[in-house]
């Protein structure tokens, strides 16, 4: 990582806090810039070892406040008595991956708006061994200190893209032998657990209220569903996506 100057101002960098994105933000490999790190004298990340490591090695850029200075400045809760802020770039280019090795998996995240629901989705798919999650440059969230801090860290550890033609992309997935699986409620839609997802495949999840875009669902090789057995006859699209994702790591583990 390459340290610089905290000179800019407060919407040109990024903010994490808490402990597990902080920590994963150390141990990543990625080549971000730190403006500052800001530590509670008396939070609990402090005396924590990889943090406390860093403290003498970042030198004028470590900020060590009483906790009722850190307090009234930054007033998130859960954070565990650190905050990082730094710069880079979060966003991968898809083009550049020539050869996707099988198994591959590739999430397709259509018109998601809710920044929370975008952190939850870059976790799970993190945890769930997902290779990339492609977003479009319209009509969508991107990564925001919101997103980032849901997703508790994963974003550092998963591709992330944005394209402006999902329909393109999709074809250029096809073209590196991906099947494209979309989660639709449809009439023509299979049952979630009896489709094969092992290989190379594309999973496309849209918004709770609008769903996948109609070319978007048309460029698909399959759709699959979800039932609903209860009286709420939809599923919030993060839980939606980890019952997807985790019953493909079930079928791989296979």
């Amino acid at each position: 990582m390459t340290l610089i100057n905290n000179t800019k101002k407060s919407n040109d960098y990024y903010i994490i806090y808490g402990l597990n994105n902080c920590l994963n933000f150390f141990k990543s490999n990625n080549d971000f810039s730190i403006n500052s790190i800001i530590l509670d004298e008396n939070g609990i990340a402090i005396n924590e070892k990889v943090i406390s490591s860093k403290i003498s090695s970042y030198g004028k850029i470590v900020k060590i406040l009483d906790s009722r200075e850190f307090n009234n400045k930054y007033d998130f809760k859960h954070s565990q008595g650190i905050l990082v802020k730094f710069t880079g770039n979060l966003y991968s280019d898809l083009y550049s991956t020539k050869d996707f090795p099988e198994n591959s998996c590739v999430l397709i995240a259509d018109q998601i708006k809710d920044p929370q629901n975008l952190g939850q989705i870059i976790r799970t798919s993190e945890c769930a061994g997902v290779n990339g999650i492609i977003l479009p440059k319209h009509r969508s969230v991107h990564l925001s200190n919101s997103v980032l801090q849901v997703s508790q860290g994963a974003f550092f550890h998963i591709n992330i893209y944005v394209e402006t033609n999902l329909v393109s992309t999709i074809e250029y997935l096809k073209s590196k032998g991906f099947w494209i699986i979309g989660l639709e409620n449809s009439i023509d839609s299979k049952e979630w657990h009896d489709i094969d997802y092992k290989g190379k495949i594309a999973i496309v999840v849209g918004s709770e209220g609008e769903g996948i875009r109609r070319l978007v669902k048309k460029s698909c090789d399959f759709l699959t569903t979800i039932k609903m057995n209860g009286k709420i006859n939809s599923l919030n699209v993060s839980a939606a996506v980890s019952a997807i994702l985790f019953e493909r790591q079930r079928q791989l583990s296979k």
